[in-house]
């Protein structure tokens, strides 16, 4: 397999790859094993090689996505031999060996032009980081390209020692934690041992904070200055500049947010909303940015400390397996533009390498036929709304380059869909997540989105988070840090998540890959209840069923068993037996949250003697349109008396349906603001009757059990849900 070269700074070497470095010990730690005379003749050719970066695949535009990440990375090229070797300096290089059985130690080459014509050299050729180094002995190739770009910033902030700075979230989580208190944490978080407390938040949000549960003093995260603003937040002085230009000042409630986001703590928000939507991106954009900035200068200080010292034998853990620092999952293409957008407004690039291509696959305008959807369909299908698709993004200095490789990367986005192809290929015959074994900052943005579309992936992605990788990738071993060594990169992962509403699947996840030593926090909001605020003037009955349910794998047969046996018992006495129609039975929407719910149903009104008087129509996800409109029309005329609906289908067509004069909810749905809407459907009536009080007679019935507490919260409000589950007086509760 060969492995991708870039520029190689001062002295790029190749035809070396696939060749493992060294491991943790062993030799001279951190030098190369290499005679003296091979790198004088490195010293004899200065002028480095150039490799264009291979994308990887982002979606049907590109013929990479079914290529192995290695595979769209490789590439050969050929350097130039230095034509004559200086021998009465080899000489002296000889003679200069302690002994003469045994070949002194490499030293690492340095740069001999002054800054100044170094700056005229960039000013002639756009500089080119190099992404990976294919061995150990390109490693110091790399961070001398890394330090070449990278200098001017790090002047810019006097910080070029070796000091950390301990008030640094940064500093604290991943240069200098305890080694002995980061392993008991690491023990605690494994065993799931973990202590909670809760706090209330501004903006009517509450808080469950977790931390390992350790027997030390001090075993609780460490503690920060309170953040009242941008100023408070330890930033790049680049970032800080542009961050006070372009986001709007930090208020109470981005302020506790940024707290959680800042430390390192990893962070489940159950309350996004259109509104707030811009704010949250800019905060996880400027964050992700700060740790990429951050790890970068971290490499270019510690060989800066390497190159004046040759002879030292230091032990410096600054990296990872691979580059790719950062995940941001997100559900649409146009979704990954708005956080691009954000990022190039706090960077503010000089270059932006590839940006017309991007666009041109990533953006789209917005569908003029949707201005009386809700804001929410908008912002999440607005534009290019295609999921299936992935970006690599890398930095330099002054350049942001679009569809880099995966393994030359610094940020990875994609959706679900697009990692889950990019790590498993069609033949089934080769899996590649090696990407994804040094990640430590993940975002998943707009998550209530992903649920709708297969949320398997995301556990997919996850499941393969931090894991060793199973190739080098010219991987400097004794550079990596040692909880990425040991198998423990995930307990100093952060995971962002950020949705509109929480489901158990995000719960789920929170437990369970959301492993964070420095504590994890989940937020939701205090809901007053959906049935409070419905967009329709006439008084609606709205009465819940409580039916028993013993587990959530008993819950679908108890489900259908109470529906067929009272709901659908009731509805059936509306026809009589000879199939003649009652106005009364006509008008009746079956809202069904789950598809295999929905298969069953309509099996069931098609083969069942109890509803063989009963027309119907059905319009799931998978339904066409030109089916869904004639199933909508035959309803609206009263030729179908009852339609079942599906959840699915509503988020992603938001139809209006008409001719509506009862809705039953064989389940409530996730999305608070889909209760509304289906309720809504009573206002609208038909052609023939215009609407009005008269079709919203028959109300909404809604079935529920005890496992639908978290939906059920959210329609009847966060005061009522514990009256509703734990009355024993009966099983029905109505509200008007």
């Amino acid at each position: 397999m060969a492995f991708a070269r870039g520029r190689g700074g001062r002295g790029g070497r190749g035809g070396r790859g696939g060749r493992p470095s060294r491991g943790r010990g062993g030799g001279h730690r951190g030098k190369r094993r290499q005679f003296e005379t091979s790198r004088l003749d490195e010293a004899q050719h200065d002028s480095p090689a150039e490799q264009e970066d291979i994308p990887m695949g982002s979606g049907e535009e590109d013929v990479e996505d079914h290529v192995s990440v290695d595979e769209a990375s490789g590439s050969s090229e050929d350097e130039e031999q230095p034509k004559e070797r200086p021998y009465k300096a080899l000489l002296q290089l000889l003679n200069a060996r302690p002994d003469g059985n045994e070949p002194a130690r490499k030293k690492r080459k340095l740069q001999h032009k002054d800054k100044k014509q170094r700056v005229e050299e960039e000013e002639e050729q756009d500089p080119e980081e190099n992404g990976l180094p294919e061995s150990e002995d390109e490693l110091g190739d790399q961070l001398a390209s890394d330090d070449e770009e990278g200098n001017e910033l790090v002047e810019e902030e006097q910080d070029v020692g070796g000091d950390v700075d301990e008030s640094d979230p940064f500093e604290a989580h991943f240069a200098s934690p305890p080694e002995k208190l980061l392993s008991e944490k690491i023990k605690a978080a494994s065993s799931k041992t973990w202590r909670s407390s809760r706090a209330e938040l501004s903006g009517k949000l509450r808080a469950v904070s977790s931390y390992p549960d350790v027997d030390e003093e001090d075993s609780a995260p460490p503690t920060f200055p309170a953040i009242r603003g941008l100023k408070d937040l330890k930033l790049k002085q680049r970032l800080a500049m542009y961050a006070a230009d372009n986001m709007s000042p930090l208020d109470a409630f981005t302020s506790n947010l940024a707290s959680y986001i800042f430390n390192y703590q990893d962070l489940l928000f159950g309350s996004r909303t259109s509104a707030n939507a811009a704010e949250l991106r800019d905060l996880y954009c400027l964050h992700a940015l700060n740790h990429v900035f951050k790890t970068r200068d971290r490499v270019i200080k510690n060989n800066a400390r390497l190159s004046k010292d040759e002879e030292q034998d230091l032990e410096l853990r600054d990296q990872g397996f691979t580059r790719p620092k950062v995940l941001i999952i997100v559900p649409t293409r146009q979704s990954c533009v708005r956080v691009i957008e954000s990022i190039s407004k706090l960077y503010q690039p000089e270059q932006q390498e590839n940006k017309k291509r991007f666009m041109d696959s990533f953006a789209g305008a917005d569908d003029q036929d949707w201005e009386d959807k809700p804001d929410d369909f908008r912002e999440l299908f607005g534009g290019h709304d295609d999921d299936m698709f992935r970006l690599g993004l890398k930095f330099t200095r002054k350049t942001i380059k679009f569809f880099s490789q995966f393994y030359n990367s610094d940020v990875i986005f994609g959706s679900p869909l697009g990692l889950r192809t990019a790590m498993d290929k069609e033949d089934g015959k080769k899996q590649d997540f090696d990407f994804l074994s040094s990640i430590e900052l993940v975002v998943v943005d707009q998550t209530d989105a992903l649920i709708m579309q297969n949320w398997e992936h995301v556990e997919y992605i996850f499941a393969h988070l931090n894991q060793q990788p199973k190739e080098a990738h010219g991987c400097d071993f004794s550079r990596v840090r040692p909880w990425y060594l040991d198998g423990h990169a995930k307990y100093l992962r952060q995971t962002l998540v950020f949705s509109s509403f929480l489901t158990p699947e995000m719960n789920s996840l929170f437990s369970s890959q959301m492993q964070n030593i420095f504590g994890k926090v989940k937020i939701t909001p205090f809901y007053e209840g959906a049935i409070l605020d419905l967009p329709i003037a006439t008084p609606v009955k709205q009465t819940f069923s409580r039916f028993e349910s013993s587990s959530p794998i008993k819950d679908p047969n108890a489900r259908f068993k109470f529906f067929t046996s009272t709901v659908l018992s009731s509805l059936s006495r509306h026809w009589s037996g000879s199939g003649s129609r009652s106005s009364t039975a006509t008008g009746t929407l079956i809202f069904i949250p789950s598809y295999l719910d929905f298969v069953r149903i309509r099996n069931y009104f098609a083969t069942s003697a109890q509803t063989e008087n009963i027309s119907f129509g059905a319009i799931s996800e998978y339904t066409t349109p030109r089916d869904a409109n004639r199933a909508r029309s035959h309803f609206q005329t009263g030729r179908h008396a009852v339609l079942l609906y599906t959840e699915r289908t509503h988020h992603f067509r938001r139809y209006r349906m008409r001719g509506v004069k009862r809705v039953i909810m064989y389940g409530v749905p996730e999305n608070p603001a889909f209760w509304g809407e289906i309720v809504g459907f009573l206002g609208l009536g038909s052609s023939s009757d215009g609407g009005g009080a008269e079709t919203a007679e028959g109300g909404v019935r809604a079935l529920f059990s005890k496992w639908d507490t978290l939906k059920m919260e959210r329609v009847v409000g966060t005061k009522r849900i514990g009256g509703m589950l734990m009355e024993k007086g009966g099983d029905t509760f109505s509200f008007v």
